[in-house]
């Protein structure tokens, strides 16, 4: 089986039509997506947000998933879920930090809480033209009365958390929205630790369709709202699927602790792939023996296109286009083996902290280094300067031990 994979499209139509452009595995066909024989189709979550075309974009998956039952595969993005909101928020029971002046119009109302609570501050306005786009009423009353109406009975964004799940294994791949860590792994609100990743796939999807159950029954789904937002006065939730970051504080990627990788690797899962956190023009590859953490947001960069990303058993392969800090831009050419043990991508050049994030068609590689003030530097270095650098494997320096540096012990 091949997987072809796309996250975080956030309401971006061009960003699924670069998806799906000269794609050998999908295809954009009359606004339809189209597989080729033996692909399954895995989005990442997060379809709606920061573009005019939200609704589309949800229509377009779904009718996906009905053509295509199991061969599509939907993950519920905190963008996604975090909508269940409204239903409430609008409806008399706004954020308890919502000012007094905006409580009393729902229009000013769900501006706010889009700016304010769920990093959407423009997702108003994007749902204002993609109504006049399709010759619908436009003004404010309209744009509030849509997304109710996305989650009324037979809403198309209800339908579609319907079809969504928490987390998606195929064979040694394993997909979540956000990312897996020791804070996680087995671990699923108002239950018991769970012994393996089959039993917490299993539980996280109970837990899931029980939420939702709640939602469709009146009931605030209280619960899934909490595990996919941040923890109170920070951007990271490490305790849950859909929220929790495979990075440093200046977005540099890093791999899952020791243990959880060990944990993965007892149960076959020898690849990790996650959305959710931005980590420049295309996906970034990091890898620690024959282990490997996909990270494929590519929201706020330079070019946010939609990458070509397919994963068999044994080999991940990356097609995108990255800007230099130069200004040129490169075709990326990655092709990851799984057993290539020697090849430098996915470590970190020890000296400066650069991520050897990809391959560009010319063989040279990508340096990736994340920056203060959201800020990325992407560079090309030679293969034959990168083959001399001191790598190492690129692991959480703020987890390690006072004085420790990292080594290939996590191999």
């Amino acid at each position: 089986m091949t997987i072809a994979y796309l996250t975080d499209v956030e309401g971006r139509w061009d960003k699924l039509v670069s998806f799906a452009t000269a794609n050998p595995h999908v295809a954009l066909v009359d606004g339809a997506l189209q597989l080729a024989a033996g692909v399954t189709f895995v989005f990442g979550g997060d379809a709606v947000d920061r573009g005019p075309a939200g609704r589309r974009i949800v229509d377009v998956f779904l009718a996906a998933k009905r053509a295509y039952g199991e061969r599509v595969v939907l993950l519920a993005g905190n963008r996604d879920i975090n909508k269940l909101r409204l239903v409430r928020e609008l409806a008399g029971e706004p954020p308890a930090n919502a000012p007094a002046d905006v409580r009393a119009s729902p229009p000013a109302l769900l501006r706010w809480i889009f700016a304010h609570t769920m990093g959407a501050p423009k997702a108003f306005d994007h749902r204002a033209t993609e109504l006049a786009a399709a010759g619908r009423p436009a003004d404010d009353a309209a744009v509030v009365a849509s997304y109710l109406a996305d989650l009324a009975p037979g809403g198309p964004l209800r339908a579609y958390l319907h079809a969504c799940q928490l987390g998606y294994r195929a064979g040694a791949t394993l997909i979540v929205h956000g990312g897996v860590t020791a804070e996680n792994l087995g671990v699923v609100p108002d239950a018991p630790p769970q012994p393996t990743v089959a039993a917490w796939l299993a539980a996280l999807a109970q837990f899931y369709a029980a939420e939702l159950a709640a939602f469709e029954a009146g009931a605030s789904p209280a619960r899934l709202i909490a595990y996919q937002r941040p923890k109170s006065g920070t951007h990271l939730n490490q305790a849950s699927v859909v929220y929790a970051r495979p990075t440093d504080e200046l977005g540099n990627p890093h791999l899952p602790a020791a243990t959880v990788i060990a944990q993965l690797a007892a149960e076959g899962i020898r690849r990790l792939v996650v959305g959710h956190t931005p980590s420049g023009d295309c996906p970034a590859i990091l890898r620690a023996g024959d282990f490997e953490l996909v990270l494929a947001d590519n929201s706020y960069s330079h070019l946010e296109l939609g990458s070509h990303v397919a994963f068999t058993a044994d080999v991940t392969q990356i097609h995108a286009t990255a800007e230099l800090a130069d200004g040129t831009r490169r075709a990326v050419r990655t092709a990851s083996h799984r057993a290539d043990h020697a090849s430098p991508l996915g470590r970190r050049v020890r000296a400066t902290g650069q991520l050897v994030k990809a391959q560009l068609d010319s063989g040279d590689f990508l340096l990736f280094r994340g920056l203060a003030e959201h800020r990325v530097e992407q560079v090309a270095g030679s293969a034959a300067d990168v083959s001399r650098g001191d790598l190492e494997v690129a692991v959480d320096r703020a987890a390690l031990p006072h004085g420790a540096a990292p080594t290939d012990a996590v191999e």
